[in-house]
Order: structure tokens, then C-alpha cells, then sequence
């Protein structure tokens, strides 16, 4: 796409950009710090900002003057891979066989991110609104060091995404309102393996270890989504919200060096990330003239993501690279909001995030069930102004990881193979600006 559309877009999408994923399989949640301080319960309906953008198109229409929301998400992960024992492949002279050896613990594989989003409502008249929104929905990102005796199922794992979003919404009368938009989606993937070997004489008591590339892939891409959104508004102090984003699979041009292609004269230059479609149902009550409650559930389309894929240009044919087989997950979050005053909202909430990790496993996009624990504020420095503050502490739990590579050599080469257990927790902190006009 080379065209002053593309090359704009990506000047914009580099600033909004995120390669860490907290949320299951390597979706991302961290939206604003309002969402985040209640756990991103009620996230389609509440729009006590401009950042309700993201979820839900038809809730602009709520908004009776320009607004606009900006903010930052601070993730911190702790993600550990321990108990590690590797069958290594073995070659010399006779027969190649695997080896086995325990890897040390490293708790060292995925760095401090931060995802910046921005969001701009227009009410255009009392029925019709537009939107402009820039954030995140998809990113992960792991690299191990370079002396990890597993290189062939470490090394470096990065899909980083940005979201660029415009909307239009409708309001039918005082209780339904709708709203669309199209997701421009631009998509950086980096993946890089080394193939670990021992070398040994025919005896296999004199060895050495040697390394080959296995697989080096820089892409990036440019895919179109959309969403639809309704807002049913039964009273002043009671609503409900329902989304769906449609998300393409992204096909990601640049170099593609795998080893397996060189083996079988192949030539390829792009990988295939196939994305999940995302369905949100969100409500709002509130009770008393200070305390609301609110929850969500969010259903996430996980069984696209079955492969990730190169191409074959001399045949036209699509390679698999890695399965993963996921299924469908889902998250589930409650919350409540209290308004001490006009100058302060508090707001706490809770998070059950399910996995999509079905039977296949992998140490380098770790996952399993998670708990969010989330609290924040609000102080609004004005009628106009407001500041957000957002905490979320996360845990994870113990996933038993079997893997295993295919070399693809039936009968010449045994496939090394790996087991161990990962754990992953992370600290969330958002701050945001918001001004309506």
C-alpha cells in the first residue's frame, strides 16, 4: 500500500502502538484508565468519557459536546518459565537422536510496555455523532536471552498492532441508539527461532552445541475491520450496552527466512496472523444517587487463531509456521462506581479473564486463567476537566506446557521437544486527561 493513505496512517499508528498482551491469548484491554479502575466492567455503556470509543460506537450519542479522552497504560509483567527439561536434538555420524538436559528458570522474558490510546467525540446534532479513535486491541510480545538452551522454542515472539477507528452514530429516540465504524488495523510481526543442536563424534561422547536460524520473519501489514454497537437506554439510571468488532486476518509483507524453505527451495515473503472477532454485552444501574454497579461479558472469537502462516510464492500455497489450535474464551468482570462528590469518583472492579490455550501449549506466548483486581479515581479539576487514575493487579496461575517442534523429517530426524511450567502476573497503572468543549 504505497500511498500517502498508508504512509499517514502508519506515522499515526507507530505512536499507538502495543506489544504487550495482559488479557487472554495476546488480546489487549488496556483501553483508558477509567476501564482500568473498574476492571473494564460496564466498558460498552458507562461513557463517563470519550473512551467508550473503543467499545461501543453507539454510546457517542450520549455526549452533548466535543470530547476527548487521552491516556497511558503502564504493564508490568512478571512471567516466569521454570521446571524446564528439553530433548534436544543430537547429530553425529550414525544416528541422530534427542538428548535430554534441564534448562535453568528464567523470569526474565517480557519487559515494562506502555500503551498510550486517544479518543475524539463529535456530536454533530441531538441524533448524529462522529468518532475518531486510535488504541490497541492486539499485541504480545517475549524474548528470551540469547544463551537459552531452548532457542528453538524461545527466541523472540513480537506482534505488536494499533487500531485507528472512525465511527458514526444515530440515536433513534430517548431509549435506542446505533452505531458503526471502520478499524483500520496496522500490524508489525517479528518472530525469530534458532535451531539448537549437539554436534557429536559417532561415539556421542565428545560434543559441542551449534546453532542454525530456523525462522527470522519482519512483516508488516494493513488490514480493514469494523463494528456495530447498540445502546438501549431504559431510564436516566439504568442502560445496557451490546458491540461487535470484526477483526480481518492480517497478511504482513517483508522478509521471511525460515529454514524449512530453504531446505525445499521455497521462497516466501508473508505471514498470515488471523484475528478474533470480539462480542461485548455491558450493563449500568445506577441505585442511588452516588452508588452504581456494572458489569460486562466479553466473548472473544480465539478458534480463528488456529496457525500462524507464511506464503509459498511459486505455488500460491500457504505454509504453517506454528499451530495453536485456540478456542473461543471469554471474560467476565462486575464492578461499582461511587461518587463521593462532585469533585471525586471512586471505582473498584473484578475480572475473571478465561484462556484460549487449548491442549497446545507454548513457553512463548505463556497464558492461562486470570484474576484482575482493579481500583481507581476520578478527579474532575473542573466542569470540563478530568483526570483518571487506574490500578489493576493480575494474576495468573501455573500452566504445564508440552511442546513440540516439527522438523517435518519423518523418520530421519526426531523433533526436540520441551516441558515445563509458566506463571504470569502484571501490575497495570493508566493515567488519563479528558475535556469536553
Amino acid at each position: 500500500m504505497n500511498t500517502t493513505f498508508s504512509r499517514t496512517l502508519l506515522a499515526t499508528s507507530t505512536l499507538f502502538i502495543s506489544a504487550t498482551s495482559i488479557a487472554g491469548g495476546f488480546q489487549v484491554n488496556e483501553h483508558s484508565a477509567t476501564g482500568l479502575g473498574r476492571a473494564f466492567a460496564g466498558e460498552a455503556v458507562i461513557a463517563d468519557n470519550a473512551s467508550v470509543l473503543s467499545r461501543n460506537a453507539a454510546a457517542m450519542t450520549m455526549f452533548d459536546s466535543t470530547s476527548i479522552s487521552m491516556g497511558l497504560t503502564m504493564v508490568k509483567p512478571d512471567v516466569s518459565v521454570k521446571d524446564t527439561h528439553y530433548n534436544q536434538l543430537q547429530m553425529n555420524t550414525i544416528i541422530p537422536k534427542l538428548s535430554s538436559s534441564t534448562v535453568n528458570d528464567t523470569n526474565d522474558v517480557a519487559g515494562t510496555e506502555f500503551v498510550p490510546n486517544l479518543y475524539i467525540i463529535q456530536p454533530l446534532n441531538e441524533q448524529w455523532a462522529v468518532g475518531f479513535a486510535s488504541y490497541s486491541n492486539f499485541g504480545t510480545g517475549t524474548e528470551f536471552n540469547d544463551d537459552y538452551e531452548a532457542s528453538i522454542f524461545g527466541g523472540k515472539t513480537e506482534v505488536k498492532s494499533a487500531n485507528i477507528g472512525f465511527s458514526l452514530a444515530y440515536k433513534i429516540n430517548d431509549k435506542w441508539s446505533f452505531g458503526a465504524g471502520v478499524d483500520v488495523i496496522y500490524g508489525i510481526g517479528n518472530l525469530y527461532r534458532d535451531l539448537d543442536y549437539k554436534q557429536c563424534n559417532a561415539f556421542g561422547n565428545k560434543c559441542e552445541i551449534n546453532k542454525a536460524k530456523a525462522l527470522d520473519i519482519s512483516a508488516t501489514g494493513i488490514g480493514i475491520g469494523g463494528n456495530v454497537g447498540v445502546v438501549y437506554q431504559v431510564n436516566e439510571r439504568n442502560r445496557f450496552g451490546l458491540s461487535y468488532k470484526y477483526s480481518p486476518e492480517v497478511e504482513a509483507e517483508g522478509d521471511v527466512d525460515y529454514l524449512e524453505n530453504h531446505l525445499n527451495g521455497i521462497t516466501s515473503d508473508s505471514v498470515y496472523l488471523p484475528l478474533p472477532d470480539i462480542a461485548e454485552f455491558s450493563g449500568y444501574h445506577l441505585l442511588t444517587d452516588k452508588v452504581a454497579i456494572h458489569y460486562s461479558y466479553q466473548w472473544i472469537g480465539w478458534s480463528a487463531f488456529d496457525s500462524v502462516d507464511i506464503n509459498d510464492v511459486n505455488s500460491d500455497q500457504r505454509i504453517s509456521v506454528k499451530e495453536y489450535n485456540w478456542k473461543n474464551s471469554y471474560h467476565i468482570a462486575v464492578g461499582t462506581t461511587y461518587y463521593l462528590n462532585k469533585k471525586w469518583i471512586l471505582r473498584a472492579g473484578y475480572m475473571f479473564d478465561k484462556t484460549p490455550v487449548d491442549e497446545i501449549t507454548s513457553i512463548s506466548i505463556p497464558d492461562s486463567d486470570r484474576q484482575w483486581f482493579s481500583t481507581g479515581f476520578t478527579y474532575n479539576w473542573s466542569n470540563q476537566t478530568s483526570v483518571d487514575f487506574g490500578f489493576t493487579y493480575l494474576i495468573g496461575e501455573d500452566v504445564e506446557v508440552s511442546e513440540v517442534q516439527d522438523l517435518h523429517k519423518p523418520g530421519l530426524v526426531p523433533n526436540p521437544s520441551l516441558t515445563a511450567t509458566t506463571h504470569a502476573n502484571a501490575v497495570l497503572a493508566a493515567i488519563q486527561l479528558s475535556h469536553s468543549f
